[in-house]
């Protein structure tokens, strides 16, 4: 089947994680053009609400629902998944992430850093508990998206939680190379216990404000906004396009698990291409050491029962 991006998803269910802005909104509303019933999974309610309103604005059949979606607190995640009271769920878009800049460490209830508690511990938490629903809906899918900054980050494994060694944009890179790691791993695993859920990972590449279209009243572009960013395309896109790659490895029978996708040019712009991994990114045995220490930490595991969390 050759892949066109009309193809349509009526009758599927997908969760999206941080679908209230940016990459995650585009991601929301190009799947609801598709037919799909999108669920919202967002930290807050009424931006979730005005994203959705949003989206209708533009689909107006679109098919929408929201459910408060915390990954930074382990403990609620629970609550959000029996929420969704779906019985069947087609995919789900692990985009929701957090960039800190303040030279401060912050803590996640659970007393992990926070955006390792957010992009990796809080989406690794969130597989297993819907694991049960993914694993018996015929050919679902587990989208990872990661980010290009993990191509020149390496994982400490003695220091998953940087303690001793914080550097904001370091420990974000690291938070999302985490995730990669993982999501090549669960492809894995699910393939290891004959399973045709597919865990695909995906990056947007280099995503901008300036060159992303207005979608009022969620986000508005101005001219001057718009003008300068005109330059910067030459090496980056705006975050709609930036969605594109998430959605077509959503979407696309002809993706397996296992894959990565990113931007054609240079990996930061462009349409959706199959790329090859680093090595770093695909290591099986850091892979499964941070798949131990992951589950250690959030008691879960999306094979096994459920375990009390090792305290941080």
């Amino acid at each position: 089947m050759t892949w066109h991006s009309g193809r349509q998803a009526e009758g599927e269910t997908i969760l999206v994680t941080g679908a209230n802005a940016g990459i995650g909104y585009f991601v929301a509303e190009q799947l609801a053009a598709s037919g799909a019933t999108v669920v919202l999974g967002c930290r807050d309610t009424a931006k979730a609400d005005l994203a959705m309103q949003t989206i209708r604005s533009r689909v107006p059949d679109a098919r929408l629902r929201g459910v408060g979606l915390d990954l930074s607190d382990l403990s609620s995640l629970p609550t959000a998944v029996e929420a969704l009271e779906a019985d069947r769920l087609d995919a789900v878009v692990l985009n929701a992430g957090i960039l800190l800049s303040g030279p401060d460490r912050r803590l996640s209830p659970q007393r992990h850093e926070l955006m390792f508690a957010t992009n990796h511990l809080g989406h690794f938490a969130l597989v297993a508990h819907l694991a049960p629903i993914l694993t018996t809906t015929p050919h679902s899918r587990v989208i990872t998206v990661g980010s290009f900054a993990a191509r020149s980050e390496r994982l400490d494994l003695a220091d998953l939680p940087s303690e001793h060694d914080y550097r904001p944009k370091r420990t974000y890179g690291r938070s999302k190379l985490a995730q990669m790691l993982v999501g090549f791993e669960l492809d894995r695993r699910l393939r290891a216990h004959g399973s045709d859920t597919a865990s695909i990972v995906v990056h947007p590449g280099g995503a901008l404000d300036s060159l992303t279209p207005s979608r009022p009243p969620l986000f508005v572009r101005t001219t001057t906004e718009r003008l300068r960013g005109l330059p910067a395309g030459l090496m980056l896109h705006g975050k709609h396009a930036a969605a594109e790659t998430i959605v077509r490895a959503t979407l696309d029978p002809d993706i397996t698990g296992g894959q990565l996708w990113g931007p054609r040019v240079f990996g930061l712009r462009g349409q959706p291409h199959r790329e090859t991994p680093r090595p770093h990114m695909t290591d099986p045995d850091t892979a499964a050491e941070l798949w131990s220490a992951s589950s250690a930490l959030t008691g879960l595991d999306p094979f096994e029962r459920p375990v009390p969390p090792a305290q941080p």
